[in-house]
């Protein structure tokens, strides 16, 4: 039975949050999982990718084995009640639709944020991981460097990646663009719920920031500038860490405007000072535009930008899944001549087989120069006999029909017999 390239896939599509961050695996539980996949199913091309928004195994076996890889995943995580998490996996065992789905998810056209560039990013750490483990044979290093050409040529020729699709990047772009010219900006943000934390996150984007944060919830703080390597405040000093900072960013919940035009009176600016509203309700006065040097953002004026990239994605996506049918195509080509890449070394090696046999039997007393003439006669014979089985057989191939010429060639010429005496 020939292996077949599968998947396990649970993500934003199939399971909310809480269940994707019991599941999530980080990049020591990543390892840890490849080698007992190695080590207990012998799998070969294997992937695990793990984001906020999904986590997947890809690996080629002759056996579905997505139980025993959601067991593991339990194992892995010390979840005793694994099985009861199984609803929300989706298992793909047909060759192709396993590859279809992994080229989506690396493209973006599965993320939650259309055309999310981190995700290319994360595709290739996950393929870096199975490499330093020797665990990607020809098929994955073919099948990841399509991807990756493919990649490049929607960046280049669709506006699939263009601008920020999401109201937390595009706010973080648009700090980008107004600080340029500020070294070393001091950003503080307010909040960090949902739409605070990924705008935490996306601060990766500004590597020059001094970014601090602050939560009602100062565990919740803590934790995430751990992780991102920011500084962390109480809430309680929240109100000097305004007055120091360039950019304040709030994005918390409060019935009643927090930052408000008396407060921002207070301050001293010397040159600006950038207030970024993501607050729904909004959580600072617009009056406080009337403060000179003051510039004020809301959720609305980002989530326009964001909505009109966003539309853009969208109308790249025809264009996109035509360069991904494309890739996929070409991929399989090469993929039907694999198949067959056996069955042609080892008609090539019974026809040299006899050849050299042949000329051990009658050159016996030829001299060097005769053996030499011979020898290239006979390659240059064999070359000739060899060309048309092969071109046909490629042939078969593009036309999912070799599987009939490699059983002929193998019966003919007892190729199974050629190969166990070799």
């Amino acid at each position: 039975m020939q292996n077949k390239f599968r998947a396990i896939s649970l993500s934003h599509k199939s399971a909310p949050v809480e269940i994707r961050e019991i599941i999530a695996l980080d990049e020591a539980s990543i390892h840890s999982l490849l080698v007992k996949l190695k080590d207990f199913f012998s799998v070969t091309d294997t992937l695990i990718l793990s984001t906020c928004n999904r986590t997947e195994i890809y690996y080629a076996h002759e056996l579905d084995l997505s139980s025993e890889i959601i067991k593991l995943i339990g194992v892995e995580k010390g979840i005793n009640s694994i099985i009861d998490y199984i609803e929300y996996f989706k298992i793909y065992n047909d060759d192709k639709d396993a590859i279809n789905h992994l080229f989506k998810v690396s493209m973006g056209l599965e993320a939650q944020v259309v055309g999310d560039m981190q995700i290319s990013n994360q595709v290739k750490r996950a393929y870096q991981a199975t490499s330093d483990l020797d665990m990607a044979g020809p098929f994955l290093h073919r099948l990841m460097h399509t991807i990756f050409f493919t990649n490049k040529r929607v960046v280049q020729e669709t506006a699939f990646r263009d601008g920020a699709a999401s109201v937390s990047y595009a706010a973080v772009e648009l700090i980008q663009e107004l600080t340029s010219n500020t070294f070393e900006p001091r950003i503080l943000l307010i909040g960090v719920g949902e739409i605070g934390e990924d705008v935490a996150k996306n601060m990766v984007h500004l590597p020059n920031a001094k970014v601090t944060i602050t939560n009602r919830t100062f565990e919740k703080a803590q934790i995430l500038a751990a992780e991102m390597g920011f500084d962390v405040i109480p809430f309680e000093d929240v109100m000097d860490a305004m007055q120091n900072a360039d950019v304040i960013i709030s994005s918390i919940m409060k019935s009643d405007p927090f930052i408000t035009k008396n407060l921002v009176k207070t301050f001293d600016i010397p040159s600006y000072k950038l207030f970024v509203d993501l607050s729904v309700p909004r959580s600072i006065e617009t009056s406080i535009e009337d403060v000179p040097g003051v510039l004020l953002y809301n959720v609305d004026n980002i989530r326009s930008k964001a909505s009109e990239t966003l539309e853009n994605r969208l109308a790249a996506v025809p264009q996109v899944e035509q360069i991904i049918e494309e890739s996929i195509e070409e991929f399989y080509n090469w993929k039907k001549e694999m198949m067959v890449s056996p069955t042609i070394n080892k008609f090539k090696n019974a026809l040299e087989q006899i050849r050299l046999e042949e000329m051990e039997r009658f050159l016996k007393n030829a001299d060097e120069k005769e053996i030499a003439v011979i020898d290239k006669i006979t390659k240059s014979m064999m070359q000739k006999i060899l060309k048309v089985p092969v071109v046909q057989l490629k042939a078969a191939c593009q036309r999912d029909q070799a599987d009939q010429m490699m059983e002929l060639l193998t019966d003919l010429f007892d190729l199974e017999r050629v190969s166990d005496k070799k």
